[in-house]
C-alpha cells in the first residue's frame, strides 16, 4: 500500500526522499516506511519536542510547506533521508480520522521532499493532499476492521495490549517465509541454468522490508494505557504517584511533597479515580510499566 502511493506520489512530481509517519503517545512519531531515493530507509521513532516539523503539524493540523518558512520548522526537527544534505523543497501532508463527539484526530503524515528548490507547485500539493486523504482513509478502515476483529477474540477484545507472544508468532512466521525463500534459491541454484526462473535476492531483501515496516506498525497496538493515565494526573499528583512505585507510606508521602498527611489522602483519592483503581499496589505497577516505557 505504501509503496503504491509513493509510486503515484512520483506521478504528481519528481522527488529525492518520501516518508509515512504515525503518531504514538503523547510525544512519539513512528516511522514505518521511507524511502530515499530508491533505497529503502530502515524503520525507526523519535520523541519530538515543541518545535520541529510534528509540533507544528500537530498545533496548525494543516498542510506544511517548505515556502512557509524557507524550511526553518523542516530543519528544527528529526533529519530524514540522506542527512548530509538539506531538503530545498518538502510537502508534509497530515492524516486525520473521526472519533465519535470529538474533532478528527491527526494520527500521522505523509511527506516528499527535493533537493531542487520549487519542485511542488500548488497542483502538486493539492493532488498529494487528495492521496493522503485516500490513504489516511485506508488507514482508519484497517484500524476500525483491527478493532472489530477483537471483539470476536475470546473476552471480547478487552485487551488490546501487545505482548510479546504477539510478536515472537509473527517474527516466527515472517523468518519461515523468508527461510522458505533462501531455500528455495540454493535448490534451484543448484538445478543450474536449466532450473529455470531463479529467484532473486530481490524477493528476501522486499520481505525483510515489508517485515520491518510491520513490525513499526505493531508498535501502534502497545499498551498506551499507562502513559495516559498517568498524564491525567496534576504535577502533584504524578509526584505522589511516582513515589508510590518507592512503596512509601502516607506519612512519607507528606514529607516528601511538603503536604499534610489528609492532602495526601485526598490526592491518593484523586489517583484511584483518575486511574480506576482501588490499591496503591495497582497504582504502584502502573507507574512502573509507564516509567520503563
Amino acid at each position: 500500500m505504501y509503496d503504491y502511493v509513493r509510486a503515484t506520489a512520483a506521478k504528481l512530481a519528481p522527488f529525492d526522499s518520501f516518508y509515512v509517519a504515525l503518531l504514538h503517545g503523547a510525544n512519539r512519531v513512528r516511522f514505518p516506511y521511507g524511502y530515499e531515493g530508491a533505497v529503502f530507509d530502515d524503520p525507526t521513532s523519535h520523541t519530538y519536542g515543541p518545535s520541529g516539523q510534528t509540533a507544528w503539524l500537530v498545533k496548525h493540523r494543516q498542510t506544511y510547506r517548505f515556502a512557509y518558512d524557507n524550511g526553518a520548522v523542516l530543519n528544527a526537527g528529526m533529519s530524514f533521508g540522506d542527512t548530509r544534505r538539506r531538503s530545498a523543497d518538502a510537502v508534509t501532508v497530515p492524516m486525520f480520522r473521526a472519533e465519535p463527539g470529538s474533532r478528527d484526530v491527526l494520527f500521522g503524515m505523509v511527506s516528499m521532499h527535493s533537493y531542487t528548490a520549487g519542485a511542488f507547485d500548488d497542483n502538486a500539493v493539492r493532488s498529494f493532499e487528495w492521496l493522503t486523504g485516500l490513504l489516511a482513509r485506508v488507514l482508519t478502515r484497517e484500524k476500525e476492521d483491527a478493532e472489530a476483529f477483537l471483539l470476536l477474540l475470546p473476552g471480547g477484545g478487552v485487551s488490546r495490549t501487545l505482548t510479546s507472544d504477539h510478536v515472537i508468532e509473527y517474527m516466527a512466521a515472517r523468518l519461515s517465509e523468508i527461510h522458505g525463500i533462501a531455500r528455495r534459491m540454493v535448490e534451484e541454484a543448484g538445478e543450474g541454468e536449466g532450473g529455470g526462473g531463479l529467484l532473486g535476492p530481490d524477493e528476501i531483501v522486499r520481505l525483510c522490508e515489508q517485515t520491518q515496516t510491520e513490525l513499526m506498525e505493531m508498535a501502534l497496538w502497545a499498551d498506551q494505557g499507562p502513559e495516559q493515565r498517568f498524564l491525567s494526573l496534576t504535577e502533584v499528583e504524578q509526584r505522589v504517584a511516582v513515589l508510590l512505585v518507592n512503596g512509601l507510606g502516607n506519612q512519607e508521602l507528606a514529607t516528601e511533597i511538603g503536604r499534610s498527611p489528609n492532602t495526601v489522602k485526598a490526592h491518593l483519592k484523586n489517583i484511584y479515580r483518575k486511574y480506576g483503581m482501588t490499591t496503591r499496589e495497582q497504582v504502584a505497577e502502573d507507574v512502573r510499566r509507564h516509567l520503563a516505557r
